[in-house]
């Protein structure tokens, strides 16, 4: 199956599992099939036991989380929370960008959220990767060299101090007295606290 833009000379094919970049292939799953009609399905189900209405617009617990986008991670069914109690704000690594400092701005000035948590996780798809070589993947493939960081890391420990510190010099979070970070194993489940000191690891 070829694709084409209008007006554009590229071509990209799509052939046994790779999607045919300028330059390279681009991995692509070979038993990938769209999900979107099923999920709106299950929505109708979803809504005749509905039982969410009414919640507060603010965070029942006045918190806030920036978690990695994993999907071996249920914020809520990890740290026993319900729908309403925290804000849960997620992206590739949980790393904090300007992004994530934007939503939790909003979070902490409009919605009264005053506690942060952080949720970095071990075998996280960043640690593979390094930002350059990345980068240099992507311009490759596109011709373009993005110009966001891909905040690839190797030590999800060391990860989370750096977000931690980017929150604690952050002029624009407000709330900064309860800021803890912790990395998720994904193997066990378990939680293990980062202290900002690298000495000390819990």
């Amino acid at each position: 199956m070829a694709i084409g833009l209008t007006g554009s000379p590229e071509v990209l094919i799509v052939d046994k599992g790779y999607l045919l970049g300028k330059n390279r292939a681009v991995p692509s799953a070979p038993d990938f099939s769209p999900n979107t009609d099923e999920l709106v399905a299950n929505n109708a189900h979803f809504v005749s036991d509905f039982r969410d209405a009414g919640l507060a617009l603010a965070p029942q617990r006045h918190l806030a989380i920036v978690a990695c986008m994993d999907s071996r991670m249920d914020i809520f069914q990890m740290l026993g929370l319900a729908h309403g109690d925290a804000h849960i704000i997620r992206n590739a690594g949980g790393v904090v960008t300007d992004d994530v400092i934007r939503s939790l701005v909003v979070s902490q000035r409009l919605l009264k959220t005053q506690e942060i948590i952080l949720i970095h996780h071990t075998n996280c798809g960043l640690q593979s990767i390094s930002d350059d070589g990345f980068k240099k993947q992507i311009e490759d493939d596109c011709g373009i060299r993005p110009s966001w960081a891909t905040e690839a890391f190797t030590d999800p420990y060391d990860s989370v101090r750096q977000s931690m510190n980017r929150l604690g010099h952050s002029p624009f979070v407000i709330y900064k007295d309860n800021i803890r970070g912790f990395v998720y194993d994904v193997e066990t489940g378990e939680l293990h606290e980062v202290d900002s000191d690298p000495r000390h690891i819990s």
